[in-house]
């Protein structure tokens, strides 16, 4: 079924001409980062900017260093905790039996009103 719409599956800027329509790019450098797995990653960068101490590797995501003999630590990952774990470090097991009590006591003592 043909569309009646002339620029589907074009992008943005594709003209005739292409690219050369664009003008020039930037000049360019490439740096070298590596990971923890000796992966090596090398973004180009323009000439001016300022290239950055670290980049995540595109093959397993740690982050690279410039220094390929001492590459970054791999970030530690922190399990998953639920809220009653977090309610766990605030609290004792005594502070949660009073608060429990003191809960259901207030529950009792409003049943106990409307009945």
């Amino acid at each position: 079924m043909a569309g009646g719409n002339a620029i589907r599956g074009t992008r943005v800027g594709a003209g005739p001409m292409g690219e050369s329509e664009r003008g020039e790019s930037a000049p360019r450098r490439r740096v070298s980062y590596w990971c923890a797995n000796g992966h090596e990653s090398r973004p180009s960068f323009a000439l001016d900017a300022d290239e950055p101490e670290s980049w995540d590797c595109p093959r397993c995501g740690l982050p690279g260093g410039r220094n390929q003999e001492e590459p970054p630590d791999a970030p530690r990952n922190e399990p998953y905790k639920t809220h009653l774990a977090y309610v766990k470090e605030r609290r004792s097991d005594a502070d949660g039996e009073a608060i429990l009590a003191e809960a259901l006591a207030k529950l009792r003592a409003q049943r106990g009103g409307t009945n």
